[in-house]
């Protein structure tokens, strides 16, 4: 019991602290505080106490503002622990490896534009243009490292009690999305500008993209990493190996890391079958597994939601326009979205439940491809919503046909 109230006292010293750090409390003054009121803490600890905070009232966004300042506070306690606990080949050490590499590549556009300010055109900086467009090319890999995080590693952080964390670390990925698009932008654009502005923006481009990267993987190495190697089972990281394989890698991912997971021969779940065999319906049956093949099969990807918004079902077609794992079965559709889109997720499944509509749909352009996306209302034949399903589909060629094309 002793123990416990011992738990209890540290955690609201800490939650005390923080609140502090909030209200302006200046970060060396904390530090002392802290140094000598609690001694150490780990990584796990302040994923918990901060979702709890969160919960408490505090917004989600000033956690997030005001997470360096607890980094400086709590840096003698956490820093490394993610380098010393996780061994080559295993997930967290392969994306601490791509963290490396990430911040090579920002201190190589650094070096690039020390050399592009040292020249007055377009034409003397040609060689440094080169390496730019590498540069870029690497930035855009990257993006299979951030798909990796939020599709694998966030659910199991998430199903063991950790949800504030990924959801504040996934925000900060769309913010590093957003900044190399500008850099994508401005390297696309760059021969419809003057050289001096050209040289200004992707000053403040390199800049920018280095401090963000920099301060993400820090809070990721020193805070997330380590909660996830305490909170997360070797059984578990085993199938997250395998689900990252399936998601791929970057080029400059290492190779030791890319060494696929060999499958033990263990089947996935079954379908509930009946006493011949099959899956029946009102207009037909299937074997199980001819049921599941056939869905596989159809030229979309779709994402069965059920009544309490739970992801209970995915297709697996053979090219997935959006990436899915089974990571996400069991996750609320709310976790697997970014907030800054979640709002209309929730209006078009709260539409579905009161009746409103009974599909919604939008399209996207994605790298050169048309995207359409639409959302089915799933209903018995009472009318009672059972939930919603998602369909993909890559409508490029479909909205190109002309003319007419017969079977034979």
């Amino acid at each position: 019991m002793s123990a416990t109230k011992g738990d209890d006292s540290r955690k609201q010293a800490v939650k005390d602290l923080i609140k502090e750090i909030h209200a302006g409390a200046k970060p060396e003054e904390a530090k002392e505080k802290f140094k000598e009121a609690l001694g150490g803490i780990d990584a796990a600890d302040i994923s918990r106490i901060e979702g709890e905070l969160i919960e408490e009232g505090m917004p989600a966004e000033e956690i997030r503002r005001l997470c360096s300042v607890h980094l400086a506070v709590f840096q003698d306690s956490l820093e490394g622990a993610a380098k010393t606990l996780a061994s080559p080949g295993h997930p967290i050490h392969t994306l601490l490896e791509e963290h490396k590499i990430l911040l090579q590549f920002a201190d190589k556009l650094r070096k690039v534009l020390e050399k592009v300010k040292g020249v007055k055109s377009y034409a003397d900086a040609k060689e440094s243009l080169k390496s730019l467009d590498n540069i870029v090319k690497h930035f855009k890999e990257s993006e299979k490292h951030y798909v990796r995080e939020e599709n694998v590693l966030f659910p199991y952080l998430e199903k063991h009690g950790i949800t504030h964390p990924p959801a504040i670390m996934w925000s900060e990925h769309n913010d590093i999305r957003e900044e190399k698009k500008k850099l994508y932008k401005l390297v696309d654009t760059k021969e419809s500008m003057s050289f001096e502005d050209f040289t200004r923006k992707l000053a403040e481009l390199a800049k920018s993209t280095e401090d963000m990267l920099s301060s993400h993987f820090y809070k990721e190495s020193n805070i997330l990493f380590p909660a996830a190697l305490k909170a997360i089972s070797e059984d578990e990281w085993v199938e997250i190996k395998k689900q990252c394989d399936e998601l791929g890698y970057c080029c400059f991912t290492p190779e030791y890391a890319k060494t696929v997971v060999q499958p033990t021969g263990e089947s996935a779940s079954q379908a509930v079958l009946t006493d011949t065999g099959r899956v029946s319906f009102e207009t037909g049956q299937f074997l199980a597994k001819e049921l599941e093949i056939v869905l596989n099969t159809l030229p979309i990807d779709m994402t069965f939601v059920d009544k309490d918004d739970i992801v209970r079902y995915f297709s697996q077609s053979k090219e997935r326009i959006f990436p899915r794992t089974k990571a996400i079965i069991g996750r609320t559709v709310q976790q697997c979205h970014p907030r800054n889109s979640l709002h209309a997720v929730e209006e078009v499944l709260n539409d579905f439940r009161e009746k409103k509509r009974e599909e919604a749909g939008f399209w996207i352009n994605m790298e050169g491809r048309l995207i359409h996306i639409s959302y089915f209302a799933v209903r018995d034949k009472d009318k009672k919503y059972l939930g919603c399903l998602e369909v993909t589909q890559d409508v490029t060629d479909i909205k190109n046909i002309e003319g007419e094309k017969r079977l034979l």
